[in-house]
């Protein structure tokens, strides 16, 4: 029987991630790479403009690669969160719980979900014959379809209009004042930071000065909360490659399976 003891270890990152990005400032954000970029202009608007645009450009692309790690609650290990995913659903990445915990690499295409746990994860997460699992798949994939409700978790957390419907959901949470801060650069890139201060914890965004208005980077700090999301490859596909048959184990092969989640 797959049980678990706390909740999915990639949905619980993925979601905190993209709370991050919505929590009192806007959502989003890009790289600019190598290619120079003209000056959009945003060191003229006030701290609430910028926000909206950028809010408004993130709504606007169809993929990007989130990436974020720390905690927000100072009891967990510092967690690591990869994943490119997109407005259909697809998704592809790693999620790293930290402190040992375990990790799982996944991959979701179309109606398709591939999931690879490590022994750390089967060990931690998964208390009750998840060494034994571990051993059935000897490093293969876990194959499921994506609308199996014992990985609902992981589809909604790989899934960008996720993403997008809590940017909108959050876009009125608005407690503590906005400020704009001088320009600076991040990572060579020019970009101008907005702060906002809420229960005691300080917000951050890191927004393009040049190109299209996409936050960089959004941080938290503040008591025992530690974070960073840094969002990137705005509008580049997923990658379009699944794990080989050969590398995967059909979900419902396992022995004493149940309908809780994995």
């Amino acid at each position: 029987m797959i049980t678990t003891t706390r909740r999915t270890g990639a949905r619980r990152i993925a979601l905190a991630a993209a709370l991050w990005a919505v929590a009192g400032l806007v959502s989003g954000g890009v790289l600019g790479g190598g290619t120079a970029r003209a000056d959009n202009g945003i060191d003229t608007l006030s701290a609430q403009q910028i926000a909206d645009r950028s809010r408004d450009a993130l709504l606007g692309v169809r993929s990007l690669h989130l990436g974020s790690r720390g905690d927000l609650s100072g009891r967990n290990p510092s967690a690591e969160l990869t994943l490119t995913m997109d407005r259909d659903g697809n998704c592809d990445g790693s999620v790293d719980l930290g402190g040992g915990r375990g990790s799982v690499r996944i991959v979701k295409r179309a109606d398709d979900v591939w999931l690879k746990p490590d022994t750390d994860f089967w060990k931690n997460q998964v208390p009750v014959g998840g060494p034994a699992f571990a051993a059935i798949l000897d490093g293969r994939y876990l194959r499921a379809p994506a609308d199996d409700p014992r990985l609902h978790g992981v589809t909604a957390g790989c899934d960008l209009d996720h993403l997008r419907r809590l940017v909108v959901d959050n876009a009125e949470n608005d407690r503590g004042t906005l400020n704009k801060g001088r320009r600076t650069t991040l990572d060579g890139a020019p970009v101008v930071p907005l702060t906002r201060i809420r229960d005691g914890r300080t917000l951050t965004m890191y927004v393009a000065a040049t190109g299209r208005p996409y936050p960089l980077r959004i941080t938290v700090e503040g008591g025992e909360a530690h974070a960073v999301a840094d969002l990137s490859a705005f509008d580049t596909p997923v990658p379009a490659t699944t794990p080989p048959p050969d590398e995967t184990y059909d979900i419902n092969a396992l022995p004493g399976r149940t309908t809780a989640p994995l």
